[in-house]
């Protein structure tokens, strides 16, 4: 099928792989490109860069639907529009476009953590099972009918770098086969309950900050959400301090106030929490980079008895 894909983050770009593998993909439609580091040079998005790389052409427009857009579209003749993670609502004329509209790959299990951040939102949740859903774009946010999804256990110890990079995957081979269901004329979709609908939202810098009267699970799961940002932030001896990865811990915490450090081992700082302890294992202070709590403790004194305080917002 004659396909124009619209998607912007590295997310996107392993559906766009997949289904550049059995469609004719004839256009990519992402965001503009955006200034990064201290030189704010504009840096073109993954997806961009993978169809430049192969000779498909970028569309990047600034507006959507003053009707030149919508034209662009017409032209190339799309039999399917496929997105992923694309990051900007559509209108319902643009959507009217493709002969069989747009198809979404949206990681999670929907009607759960519909919205922005279903990846971050199932971490932080604690959620043991996630996965994948393929379903048909409408106006209301991720809630159109589904045609297929796959579900994934979530690994305890699971980050959001690692359990994006592995849904992104997933989510590429499910809409490739959702792209050949359709093209056999065999789609059949299902509708959401809406009842049990959730919705996320994007993290903002100040959701980092560790709130220790929370339990270990809690904390854990925030470590986990907030890689690579905001990162989960706390104050040690006076400055921000990061924490990169922890995992909870059976140790006993009695007497020990949330944030008190319990016990020092070669290779994590044992931290009571509101209910249980975690265990700090990578951690990042100002001015450094994130390292290991065996080479963090070989040039910094810590002492059983200090204490990482809940921060103040930066």
């Amino acid at each position: 099928m004659r396909t124009v894909f619209f998607g912007t983050p590295e997310l996107a770009t392993p559906s766009l792989a997949a289904i550049a593998r059995g469609h004719e993909v004839t256009a990519v439609v992402c965001q503009p490109d955006k200034p990064q580091g201290r030189s704010s040079k504009p840096v073109p998005p993954p997806v961009k860069a993978w169809a430049q790389d192969r000779g498909i052409a970028v569309m990047q427009p600034t507006r959507l639907n003053d009707g030149a857009f919508e034209a662009w579209l017409r032209e190339q003749q799309p039999d399917i529009c496929a997105i992923a993670a694309y990051g900007r609502l559509l209108k319902q004329p643009i959507l009217d476009v493709p002969p069989h509209g747009f198809i979404n790959m949206h990681p999670s299990l929907l009607p759960r953590h519909r919205g922005p951040s279903p990846i971050t939102s199932a971490l932080l949740e604690g959620d043991a099972v996630t996965g994948v859903s393929i379903m048909r774009l409408t106006l209301e946010v991720d809630s159109g009918d589904l045609l297929l999804q796959e579900a994934t256990p979530i690994g305890p110890e699971e980050n959001n770098i690692e359990l994006t990079e592995r849904l992104s995957h997933m989510g590429g081979e499910l809409l490739l086969r959702a792209m050949d269901i359709i093209a056999a004329g065999q789609a059949v979709y299902t509708s959401q309950d809406h009842s049990r609908a959730t919705y996320t939202r994007r993290l903002e810098k100040t959701d980092g900050a560790i709130d220790w009267s929370l339990p270990a699970s809690r904390v854990h799961n925030l470590v986990r959400a907030a890689v690579p940002w905001p990162v989960a932030y706390t104050s040690f001896h006076g400055e921000i301090c990061r924490i990169h990865a922890a995992r909870p811990v059976r140790y006993p915490a009695e007497g020990h106030a949330p944030g008190a450090i319990v016990a020092i081992e070669k290779d994590a700082i044992v931290t009571a929490t509101g209910d249980g302890c975690l265990a700090i294992v990578t951690l990042q202070m100002p001015g450094k980079k994130a390292t290991s709590v065996s080479d963090f403790l070989r040039g910094h004194k810590v002492l059983p008895g200090d204490r990482f305080e809940s921060p103040l917002p930066i």
